[in-house]
């Protein structure tokens, strides 16, 4: 479920450093990532536009050559300009807050332009968001659909980038809001330069974001989402069945157990803030990992940091009563778990839905793909699972989003 697509290619993104680089006088320093304290304090409308910070700029050929590691993206027609927002937002108990995320206007197209929501995978470092990390490969993808002319715009979600607080991990309620109302900021910015969005949203995510993704269409569909609506919905390695498919993968080995380990304490933190799962982190995790566990999943270690202060299965890290709860789930856990597997099972998209899947996915086993493509479908959706074959997680990628560019290219 990352979100840092290249984790396991050291090279693939060497070129995306272009988009750090000052090529024009639109390109700006990345500021720290401590959030501005006074953000957090305005009450405001949801949706409403705090800030906006031009952040790189890239030429068509510049696109290209970052896209090197995403095998036959099409070619980009437009050089574009990406933004840094603040828009207002949601915490998890409906109070007021703040969130950051990017937009990205490819340069020169003005009038109504289709617009593309693309929704991040896991990330627990708020400095490797979009929004701030120059290296990022979600600031890439975003970027290489406004490279065809489409308007691109992509959620930090809460907590990460600019957002102040920790960020509540597969929260479907809050990355559902924030998607939406980031959306509407990046309309009320688009006017700015000239630029409308139309009606229609082409939807992707990966990995947590394609779960998120799921969701976010669900929204739209609903007409949740002010006047847009639900255009395309491609979503790519989703954690869709978090009951029948991830959480036992994630103790069977076919999660393999370090992965499993960080995702397990991520969630098993995030969620003990939004649904209470435990009052001393000792009644979920063994020695040493209960007195260091929430500290690791602040936001501000990296991978490499949270990684080397956990221990290499989940069988090492929670007490045998809590393994055996997650394993199976009663009380408020099984009705957390069941309430976000609903992304699949109590709707139906008046679109059709394009899963992607691939067969040596050690970090979202594939099964997810085909259990959400069954829920789906016993509800009249149109579903297509697309297996990209025998690639892992980031291969999953790499295979499917130069097909989804494609595809929603069409829509620019």
């Amino acid at each position: 479920m990352t979100s840092r697509l290249t984790k396991s290619v050291a090279a693939a993104l060497a070129t995306a450093a272009l988009l750090a680089a000052p090529t024009s006088a639109l390109a700006a320093t990345t500021p720290g990532v401590t959030h501005n304290a006074t953000l957090s304090a305005v009450l405001g409308i949801r949706g409403t536009l705090v800030s906006a910070t031009p952040i790189a700029h890239l030429t068509a050929d510049q696109l290209d050559a970052a896209a090197a590691d995403f095998p036959n993206t099409p070619k980009s027609t437009y050089a574009v300009t990406a933004y840094r927002v603040i828009y207002r937002t949601l915490d998890p108990n409906g109070r007021p807050t703040t969130a950051s995320g990017i937009v990205v206007l490819p340069d020169g197209r003005r009038g109504a332009l289709t617009v593309t929501e693309y929704l991040h995978g896991t990330n627990a470092t708020k400095a490797a968001a979009a929004s701030v990390d120059d290296l990022s490969t979600d600031r890439l993808v975003t970027a290489l659909f406004a490279g065809q002319g489409l308007a691109a715009i992509a959620p930090d979600y809460l907590g990460l980038g600019l957002g102040p607080g920790p960020h509540p991990y597969l929260d479907t309620k809050t990355e559902t809001s924030a998607s939406a109302d980031l959306l509407l900021a990046a309309r009320t910015f688009a006017a700015k330069h000239g630029v409308t969005f139309k009606r229609d949203v082409l939807v992707t995510g990966f990995s947590q974001g394609g779960r998120a993704s799921i969701a976010f269409g669900r929204a739209l569909t609903r007409g949740e989402v002010g006047p847009f609506r639900l255009g395309a919905l491609r979503a790519v390695a989703g954690p869709y069945d978090l009951l029948g498919e991830e959480l036992p993968a994630a103790f069977d080995g076919r999660v393999i157990p370090p992965t499993a380990t960080f995702y397990l304490g991520y969630l098993v933190t995030a969620w003990n803030r939004t649904v209470g799962l435990y009052d001393d982190p000792r009644e979920a995790f063994q020695a040493p990992y209960a007195s260091t566990v929430e500290g690791l999943f602040d936001g501000s270690h990296s991978d490499e940091e949270i990684a080397a202060g956990l221990p290499d299965s989940p069988e090492k890290l929670f007490t045998p009563e809590f393994a055996a709860w997650l394993q199976h789930p009663t009380g408020r856990l099984l009705k957390a778990i069941q309430a976000a597997d609903q992304v699949c099972q109590d709707w139906t998209p008046g679109v059709p839905v394009h899963l992607y899947s691939g067969t040596k996915d050690t970090d979202v086993t594939a099964a997810n793909a085909d259990s959400c493509a069954a829920s789906l479908r016993r509800r009249g959706a149109d579903v297509t699972v697309h297996s990209m074959g025998a690639v892992d997680h980031t291969g999953t990628a790499f295979a499917a989003y130069p097909q989804i560019i494609q595809a929603f290219a069409r829509h620019a």
